[in-house]
């Protein structure tokens, strides 16, 4: 039987200044029905344009050269726009790295989700809508009924992610691809949505090609696997066979643990502390409370992990500290001093103090704005360098964070998603504050770029004792690089203390909950899991 996709010595152009160089290399890709390829490699490897050429697509920058794509017999490089149309969201579907990226966020969620069904000819409105709230209760959103007529900014990320997996859901396609997924979501809600994604492509024999950075969650739902690194192949095999036995080194390095830890620090002592959070409660326009008595306290030079689910309130409390959402009750206090509740009224020396690194680099970069300004406008603002102080000082940040000075002149759009925020880390680090607020800052990344990042931002702590509120779902950060950890839960603290006690047991239910639930290098793990709660 002939492969449902088959994909023959693909060569895609990337545009780089004025020039044209290839970054897909001659790539070969099948796919067969019902099955399930896992793309892994680095961040910039090529994963998310070779999956977007199944579909006969390229982001502005990018072009097809040369190559083969047939499915189910058509074939598509070079087919008329016509043509195209007619497959793309029908019988391939695309679920994309960032769902606040991808969303209009003047439309709510059940419209968009009806669009593709209703605009192909599949069913009506009425019908659309009566199976998104079908789609949503599978995936396990909450209040499946209303919630698809909220808005995108209306739902946490891991609530509008799973949105997205649903609209890719709604033509029942041939083929989905899945982009990174899973990025955005707290370990609870990965189980959810990879246990759906599963479920889904069983059922229906759905074909899927899964692109992702982390070999655990791949490792759950791939059948076969391929390793690119820049835009060439590493390696293929059968997905058990690959993780059992890595034939070459880049591959062997993908797999392996994170490596390092970070070592213990002196005894903190009380006159540490630069930021305090001081019983707050916050809602968002007193449509019940988000946040209720939360106290929290950040050391100089410390690092407090801030971990619990999405919608647990650890974005939303980052609001309260940085002045985008004042709160009803308590005060933020940095450095002995109350901070003003509203940003606007916060001074400039406030403001540069107390930097934030955002969880979506697609949504936080000016994409018509140069890098050179990007990371220049800080330098501006807060220290008034001059132009050719700015230069010397961006060419300084990129080195830091592992990027060639060339990069300077170039746009966000002509960037990985990993390039993108390490460009956000370095606007921050522009500012020379005395605390970060890191929100999931490397759930874009690949594990070996994750690491440098996080050894970066473990140097930078040590040599300017910057001080980091770092909220993640990873729990593999949170033991590398964290001091203390706070667990919290619909927008309370449940248990806080220092790393080494709250992962050591016995843990509070809900901490026991987020540890079960980090995926392990075994096929078998996510199908055992969810047996032993179902039985529990």
């Amino acid at each position: 039987m002939a492969p449902l996709l088959e994909m023959k010595n693909i060569v895609i152009d990337g545009l780089t200044g004025e020039s044209w160089e290839p970054i897909i290399k001659g790539l070969d890709l099948t796919l067969n029905k019902g099955e399930v390829l896992g793309l892994i490699g680095e961040s910039g490897a090529g994963k998310s344009t070779l999956g977007l050429a199944s579909m006969g697509y390229t982001r502005q920058g990018c072009r097809i050269t040369s190559g083969s794509i047939v499915f189910d017999g058509q074939e598509l490089f070079g087919a008329p726009e016509s043509q195209m149309r007619d497959i793309r969201g029908a019988r391939i579907a695309y679920v994309a790295q960032s769902a606040a990226a991808s969303f209009n966020p003047a439309h709510r969620l059940i419209w968009q989700y009806a669009e593709g069904p209703v605009q192909h000819g599949l069913m009506r409105v009425a019908e659309a809508e009566e199976k998104a709230i079908a789609t949503y209760e599978q995936l396990l959103l909450p209040d499946p009924e209303n919630i698809g007529y909220r808005f995108p900014h209306q739902v946490s990320g891991g609530q509008l992610q799973r949105a997205m997996v649903a609209m890719a859901m709604s033509c029942q396609p041939d083929i989905i691809i899945f982009d990174e997924p899973t990025t955005a979501l707290d370990v609870t809600t990965q189980i959810e949505v990879l246990a759906a994604i599963k479920e889904i492509t069983r059922r229906f024999n759905t074909a899927a090609i899964y692109i992702t950075h982390d070999l655990a969650v791949v490792a759950q739902l791939a059948d076969r696997i391929m390793v690119l690194r820049y835009g060439e192949l590493v390696e293929e095999n059968d997905a058990r066979e690959m993780l059992a036995h890595p034939r070459e080194t880049y591959t062997r390095d993908l797999l392996a643990v994170r490596s390092f830890k970070k070592g213990k620090n002196d005894a903190q002592m009380e006159k540490d502390v630069i930021l305090e959070v001081e019983d707050v409660t916050a809602s968002y326009n007193g449509t019940g409370n988000v946040l209720e008595d939360i106290d929290l306290k950040i050391r100089r030079g410390r690092t407090v992990a801030l971990v619990g689910e999405s919608g647990s309130g650890k974005s939303t409390l980052a609001r309260v500290i940085t002045g985008l959402l004042p709160p009803l009750q308590g005060r933020v206090v940095f450095k002995g001093e109350a901070l003003p509740a509203a940003l606007k009224s916060r001074k400039r020396k406030d403001l540069q103090r107390l930097q934030m690194i955002y969880q979506m680099p697609d949504t936080a970069l000016n994409p018509r704005q140069k890098i050179r300004k990007i990371i220049g406008r800080p330098l501006k603002f807060y220290f008034n360098y001059g132009r050719k102080q700015q230069e010397a000082r961006i060419l300084e940040l990129l080195e830091q964070i592992e990027l060639p000075a060339d990069y300077i002149d170039r746009y966000p759009t002509e960037l990985s998603g990993g390039e993108k925020q390490r460009i956000c880390i370095a606007r921050a680090l522009a500012a020379r504050p005395d605390l970060i607020i890191c929100d999931e800052v490397t759930s874009a990344l690949d594990q070996l770029v994750a690491e440098g990042i996080l050894k970066l931002l473990l140097d930078l702590q040590r040599k300017l004792q910057v001080s980091y509120l770092f909220i993640t779902h990873d729990l593999a950060t949170v033991k590398a690089i964290s001091d203390e950890i706070v667990v919290m839960l619909n927008g309370r603290i449940v248990e806080k203390g220092s790393k080494q006690e709250i992962l050591k047991p016995p843990h509070h239910e809900y901490t026991e909950l987020l540890l079960s639930s980090v995926p392990e290098m075994d096929p078998e793990w996510l199908d055992n899991l969810l047996e032993e709660r179902e039985v529990a």
